[in-house]
């Protein structure tokens, strides 16, 4: 039989050998990993412009030749040296609005029409929910949305990543005819509200606190980019 010492040493090198494998093997996926991460991401923002293909090269060649990636501040300038892509939403939503890195991707669709997508993140019932809305060249009527979350309740607040509850959102307005921000409010059916239905969606049955946490998610991610939309609506007209 072998010594308790001659145990112990063969455990300890076989636990540094696993260990030394195991940390290359993580070091060599990274990078791959990174791809893949990369690919969602790219792939989040393109749904919320409707494009429906999962395929790897599509979605490369989409996101390559029709998404143009800015950063602006609260003010409406343009910032440089920033990758929109590069910036941490989480981070930027601790902050005040008026001190965030605003990254915008702007889609290039058939015919050159521009569509511009916002990121937004917020507070579910049990966690994270994120997401990106697209607006149409009026900065104003909502044409599509993509939601997602970390931790909701399968069946109630996870609705959220649902095509019919997203799809609720296209057509919707998020100002009023005076030119005020209004957003698109996520309201129970039985809810009295001031705001008409082309600023409103249906909440999620049972999954009131998700519900609530986007409508909130969504007044305090769009609104700090108006600043810069009026000036892109400015210059359009001259």
């Amino acid at each position: 039989m072998h010594s308790n010492r001659y145990t112990l040493i063969y455990a300890a090198v076989l636990s540094v050998i696993t260990a030394v494998v195991l940390a290359v093997a993580a070091e060599g996926l990274k990078p791959a990993q990174e791809a893949n991460i990369a690919l969602d991401k790219k792939s989040n923002i393109l749904r919320a412009v409707r494009f429906s293909s999962e395929k790897r090269a599509e979605l490369e060649q989409a996101y390559a030749t029709r998404i143009q990636e800015i950063v602006v501040d609260a003010s409406g300038n343009e910032k440089t040296g920033i990758r929109a892509t590069a910036v941490d939403m989480k981070d930027e939503i601790g902050k005040k609005p008026e001190a965030r890195d605003l990254p915008l991707y702007v889609y290039t669709g058939d015919g050159g029409k521009k569509y511009y997508i916002i990121p937004v993140r917020g507070v579910g019932l049990w966690g994270p929910i994120w997401g990106y809305v697209s607006l149409e060249d009026d900065f104003n009527t909502v044409y599509g949305t993509y939601f997602d979350h970390k931790g909701e309740t399968p069946g109630l607040g996870a609705e959220i990543s649902e095509i019919p509850f997203q799809q609720q959102f296209q057509g919707k307005k998020i100002m009023s005819d005076d030119n005020q921000f209004i957003s698109v409010n996520v309201i129970k059916k039985s809810e009295k509200s001031a705001v008409g239905n082309e600023h409103r969606v249906d909440a999620i049955s049972g999954g009131t606190i998700t519900s609530r946490g986007t409508d909130a998610m969504l007044k305090n991610c769009i609104a700090p980019y108006l600043a810069y939309f009026q000036k892109v609506k400015g210059s359009n007209r001259m």
